[in-house]
């Protein structure tokens, strides 16, 4: 421990300040711990600290987690810190390091989120988890910045929530204020600093704690689980087993994929189960049959329980399956079985045994632990639902050609010396005969009342991706069950965010992609489909969320000869024509450079993760417009053209809209992921109409552009969207500021769309000219209204035309196609004075200058009636 917090012990000097000097052995838990500080040192901030490898991970947050997945928090990676320091609350003394009050916020439970562990993650600097606390909750992302600031003396990352149920949509940081106490004690910050009140109750040292984890969650859906068996360092140290009460459930440990199995020594091969994971838990003789993840399915297996009575206390891991005449495992004779009730011909194969009554075995060798196995079965007698799998220690390769030539599935790879983890690891691997894939139903075909293929999605991320048409394997009453299953779910939208999903169309039906199938494939295509898919079955044992594109993990192979070695590079080129995915996107092209003039070039891909950056914050304005693109495919530097209608193939993530007066669809982008689809077509900039959402003939905001003349100085520019500002909020009319990427400012009003007979276009027009003529008169030498170049010189055109029914304005956040890749940024009036530079807002700024103010914060709430500023303007003619 003490090499682990050497960077935090040297900082501190333990005779003035009463922090933790970590000396203190803190117990390990079976769940990893967090904790949340609030700190008011010379600046207030809150310390995230995750568990992991026996010291808490330490990031300073310096405005606090926010809720708003548009919020991204800048996070200072710190050095690691002792446990104990999860139980500290209370005063530093000033002239110490981090001198200030420290409250504990929050605490409580975390998990990574992903297949990577939380080390590689890290290492990666993306890592993905979810907290279990008393305040914050639900998924959360820490991502470590490009360039670290102070020449690299600090390490930057930004703390980012997820989108889910626990996500707000607006003002996240609003919980920070809401919860100003104690979690540990109580007090609030002025408590804590006198010294008085109730002293914090402790969670890492506390015995009741570490008890409460070996008990089964059910609020969260998650099992105690001997978090040091996820070390295999700590693991392979002890090989032995501890005493400790049978939990309810243990999440399983599961397989990673690859081409084929190890060829090093240390391995043994067992056969891959083509049926449903199964927990066995007995205890006083009764049996529960569980699935991988947690439900209770002991009555659909009634007579495989009623085998099990026989065996002693244990928790023990396996599959349950069907097997054909030739003993081999049938899954779609399970799935005959459950949908007919008739399970007393299913098997057990147990492969692993996890607790002898209240031994935890899980830190033992997988080879010790399946030694105990067989002796409990055959000491027991149990019956021939229940079989012991036995397995091969050598010529994984030898082992797979008999599977495959058995027309199993494949085999599984496990580590002989290594512990039990639950969760995705590298120590289980499964080589398959054939590929085969779960995937997400999200609709289905059908020809007249017959049924012709599945529509099927894999999660990638949050984002629900089509991977292609299922289209055969559905004989046997097959097709009308599935039928049945789905005619419920039918929904009126495409449940797809990828690229490439089919369009709505006769006979497409879109299903609540809640039904997760097994298929066999014949490979996939270059863009991420299956390819010849089969049906083999629906799963009920495995959720929608965890059905992610399988990607081979990397082979283990013996150590390259000397000869070799020099060969052996560390650098992997690209492979040629590789896509990039953003939102669930597959970008081609992703390095082609779209403004290449830059340094480096902003490519393809850093379009589309722009797009991802600020989209949550744009799409309220754009959603329910038409929106016209301006395409730049091969750069801003060639050919370039003003996209208004869609265009055959376009994604299925744009919306196809018609307006009255013109016979082609419009583009809409309605949802977030949309803008990837966007980038992926080099869409540079977006225009959208001005109207209210979904009623192009109402006008639902006015646009001004201030556009200088030569000569015009930009502090000038300024000048007059402030008095344009003060001219509109004389008139009952809020307004907003934004740069247009370019030399000029748009001034921008929201307006209410109002109850009774809504304003026209033609006179919303009319009283932009009007705003502007005024001040054209006023000043005629400074403003015009006319937008002839021989007049403009030293002048600024005061641009009305913008307000029209078809009349676009560039969006706020939109890039635009010029030389440095600026932005048309939106802006508080604080921000909008003589030094304001619009040549720093760019595509690689934009992002982490959006966290830093609140810009056009009370947009939707300034909505006002256009017909009232109308009447005050005709008052003042």
């Amino acid at each position: 421990m003490a090499s682990k917090v050497s960077a935090y012990q040297a900082k501190r000097d333990f005779k003035k300040t009463r922090e933790p000097s970590g000396d203190v052995e803190v117990r390990s838990s079976n769940r990893l711990r967090f904790v949340i500080q609030k700190h008011d040192a010379s600046r207030l901030h809150y310390d995230l600290r995750l568990e992991l490898d026996g010291v808490f991970k330490s990031w300073a947050v310096t405005r606090g987690p926010s809720l708003d997945p548009a919020d991204k928090r800048l996070a200072v990676e710190v050095e690691d810190h002792p446990l104990d320091y999860g139980d500290f609350e209370g005063t530093i003394p000033k002239g110490e390091y981090g001198g200030g009050t420290v409250m504990l916020w929050d605490r409580g439970y975390w998990e990574p989120e992903d297949n990577m562990s939380p080390e590689a993650a890290l290492k990666k600097g993306d890592l993905k988890f979810v907290l279990h606390g008393d305040r914050l909750k639900g998924s959360f992302v820490l991502v470590r910045m490009k360039k670290d600031r102070d020449d690299g003396k600090r390490i930057n990352w930004l703390l980012i929530k997820h989108r889910d149920d626990h996500a707000a949509s607006r003002n996240g940081g609003a919980i920070l204020n809401r919860e100003k106490t104690s979690v540990a004690s109580g007090r609030d910050m002025a408590g804590i600093s006198s010294g008085k009140g109730r002293k914090p109750k402790s969670f890492m040292l506390s015995e009741a704690a570490i008890d409460a984890d070996a008990v089964w969650d059910s609020s969260i859906g998650l099992a105690a689980e001997e978090r040091s068996a996820r070390k295999p360092s700590a693991s392979k140290r002890s090989r032995r087993s501890s005493k400790t009460s049978m939990p309810a459930f243990i999440p399983p440990q599961l397989c990673k994929t690859q081409n084929r199995p190890p060829s090093v020594s240390g391995w043994l091969h067992e056969i891959k189960f083509d049926g449903y994971r199964i927990q066995m838990r007995i205890e006083a003789g009764k049996a529960q049959l569980k699935t991988r993840k947690g439900l209770d399915w002991t009555k659909r297996f009634n007579a495989i329980a009623a085998d099990a009575k026989v065996l002693p206390d244990a928790i023990i891991d396996g599959e349950i399956c069907a097997l054909d005449g030739s003993g081999a495992p049938d899954f779609a004779g399970l799935q005959a079985a459950l949908s007919e009730g008739k399970t007393e011909d299913l098997v057990y194969f147990a492969f692993d045994l996890l607790f002898a009554g209240n031994e935890d075995l899980r830190g033992m060798r997988l080879d010790e632990r399946k030694a105990q196995l067989e002796i409990l079965l055959a000491d027991a007698k149990a019956g021939p639902r229940i079989r012991f799998v036995e397995h091969f220690e050598t010529g994984g390769d030898a082992v797979l050609r008999s599977a495959c030539r058995l027309s199993l599935e494949g085999i599984v790879s496990k580590e002989l010396d290594a512990p039990y983890r639950s969760g995705r690891s590298d120590s289980w691997v499964k080589s398959k005969c054939r590929a085969g894939h779960e995937v997400v139903i999200g609709g289905y075909a059908t020809n007249g009342s017959q049924f012709r293929s599945l529509l099927a999605g894999v999660y990638r991320g949050k984002h629900f991706v089509y991977v292609g048409r299922v289209g055969t394997g559905f004989g046997n009453g097959r097709a009308r069950m599935l039928l049945d299953t789905f005619e419920p779910l039918k929904i009126g939208r495409s449940p797809f965010t990828g690229i490439g999903a089919p369009r709505k169309e006769e006979g497409v039906h879109w299903v609540t992609p809640d039904q997760v199938a097994e298929i066999e494939f014949a490979g996939w295509t270059a863009d991420g489909q299956v390819r010849q898919a089969a049906f083999k079955g629906l799963r009920e044992d495995k959720p929608p969320s965890e059905v992610t594109a399988e990607e081979p993990a990397p082979q283990k192979r013996a150590a390259p000869t000397a000869e070799l070695n020099h060969t052996t590079s560390t650098k992997t080129a690209a492979r040629k024509g590789a896509k990039a995915e953003v939102m669930g996107v597959l970008i081609s092209n992703p390095d082609k450079p779209l403004w290449p003039e830059e340094d480096p070039p902003v490519t393809k891909q850093d379009l589309a993760l722009f797009y991802e950056a600020v989209g949550a914050w744009m799409i309220d304005h754009l959603r329910g417009r038409p929106c016209s693109v301006v395409r730049a495919p091969d750069g801003i530097g060639k050919e370039q053209f003003f996209q208004r209608h869609a265009m055959p193939g376009t994604s299925s993530l744009l919306e196809l809209v018609k307006v009255s007066g013109d016979k082609k669809p419009y583009l809409q982008v309605d949802r977030v992921e949309g803008l990837a689809a966007l980038a992926q077509v080099a869409a540079v900039e977006l225009h959208p109409w001005n109207c209210h959402p979904g009623k192009p003939d109402v006008p639902g905001r006015l646009v001004f552009d201030l556009d200088p003349g030569p000569d015009v100085a930009f502090a000038t520019v300024v000048d007059t969207a402030r008095e344009l500002r003060d001219r509109l909020d004389d008139l009952g009319l809020v307004s907003f500021c934004k740069t247009t990427g370019g030399k000029g400012l748009h001034v921008v009003t929201p307006l209410d769309a109002g109850r009774s007979k809504s304003v026209r276009w033609e006179e919303a027009k009319d009283f932009a000219y009007r705003v502007c003529q005024q001040m054209a008169d006023d000043q005629p030498d400074l403003y015009l209204t006319k937008m002839a170049k021989k007049l403009r010189a030293g002048r600024i055109f005061l641009d009305y035309l913008r307000n029209d029914r078809m009349a676009t304005a560039v969006a706020p956040l939109s890039p635009r196609a010029r030389s440095g890749a600026t932005v048309s940024m939106p802006l508080t009036w604080a921000q909008v004075k003589s030094d304001l530079d619009p040549k720093r807002f760019t595509i690689r700024t934009v992002p982490a200058l959006l966290n830093k103010t609140e810009p056009w914060k009370d947009y939707d709430q300034s909505k006002r009636l256009l017909a009232q500023a109308m009447k005050r303007l005709d008052g003042k003619t």
